[in-house]
């Protein structure tokens, strides 16, 4: 008689399981996931990459130039020639919306990546640090966040010649302080966990743990202010455009392109010159703030799938 079969225990008879096959996702694509089944957020996305594409290819695809007028064409209605009609000096609004959307996203995005930067730099030094040099940074954010936005955008604007620069310095130098403030609460958070508390038993400088170590793992929030930011900051620049201390005439923009239609005459009897405009400011700021809360669901770790 043959000696019995011997029958093998433990993890080896599982190699061929689907269990032991599966490989664990990487965060990314798990956030990926998450962010795609938010078709809001999904659907926003491709406009405003619609939109982005539109902007820098402005130049190849606008029928005309923006500042060209045909003075004997103003206010024509939208037609086959013109198709969404002539502003008051019988400029092409299609056109001019075009390159509009060109100054509103170099200015949401310019200025929006200086003032990410500052916030980021101050939170992360407050809440690294903690102690004194915690309290004098916040009193300082504190002090900022006390004027008045709208008053103090108009204030600076005024006393400096109103151009794209100064638009974009102005929005930079004085929007970091809500990023400043959430650093500063996820560094509060972070800078107690093992992974800092290794880094500095082994000796590693504090500047490369807050930049290398902490800040990579901060990096979501950051990443939805932003989004949101640019939303805002579009619609700042196009109210003091609308109020003539932003991009001045005859570049065109979407709030100049308001300011030209105030009469009350023109909004009735030209409707589309004030509809395409508005229809751009509100598409493009809902857009992101839609990514903005869809990429906020992405990084959150509590939202299930």
């Amino acid at each position: 008689m043959g000696q019995p079969e011997q029958k093998t225990t433990g993890i080896f008879e599982y190699k061929n399981s689907s269990i032991l096959e599966r490989k664990p996702e990487s965060i990314s694509k798990i956030m990926l996931r998450k962010y795609m089944k938010n078709k809001l957020a999904v659907f926003s996305a491709i406009i405003l990459l619609l939109i982005i594409s539109a902007a820098i290819f402005a130049p190849i695809i606008a029928p005309y130039d923006p500042s060209e007028q045909h003075l004997l064409e103003a206010l024509s209605p939208p037609g086959e020639k013109y198709l969404l009609g002539t502003d008051d000096l019988g400029r092409d609004t299609l056109t001019r919306l075009l390159y509009g959307a060109q100054v509103s996203l170099i200015v949401g995005f310019t200025s929006v990546a200086g003032s990410i930067f500052i916030g980021t730099v101050v939170g992360a030094i407050a809440g690294y640090f903690g102690g004194l040099i915690d309290a004098i940074l916040m009193r300082f954010v504190d002090v900022i966040i006390s004027f008045p936005s709208l008053f103090l955008l108009i204030t600076l604007v005024t006393i400096f010649e109103p151009s794209l620069m100064t638009l974009i310095s102005v929005f930079a130098l004085f929007g970091w302080t809500g990023t400043a403030r959430l650093v500063r609460g996820e560094f509060l958070s972070l800078r107690s966990r093992e992974f800092v508390l290794a880094a500095k038993t082994m000796g590693i400088r504090s500047w490369r743990i807050i930049f290398s170590h902490i800040l990579p793992n901060a990096m979501g929030p950051i990443v939805v202010s932003a989004t949101l930011g640019i939303g805002g900051v579009i619609l700042a620049e196009t109210a003091l455009s609308y109020l003539g201390l932003g991009i001045q005439p005859p570049k065109p923009s979407w709030g100049n392109m308001l300011q030209s239609a105030q009469s009350l005459k023109i909004m009735i009897e030209a409707w589309w010159f004030t509809l395409f405009p508005g229809l751009m400011i509100l598409i493009t700021v809902l857009s992101f703030n839609f990514v903005g809360d869809g990429l906020r669901d992405a990084f959150d770790p509590k939202i299930n799938e």
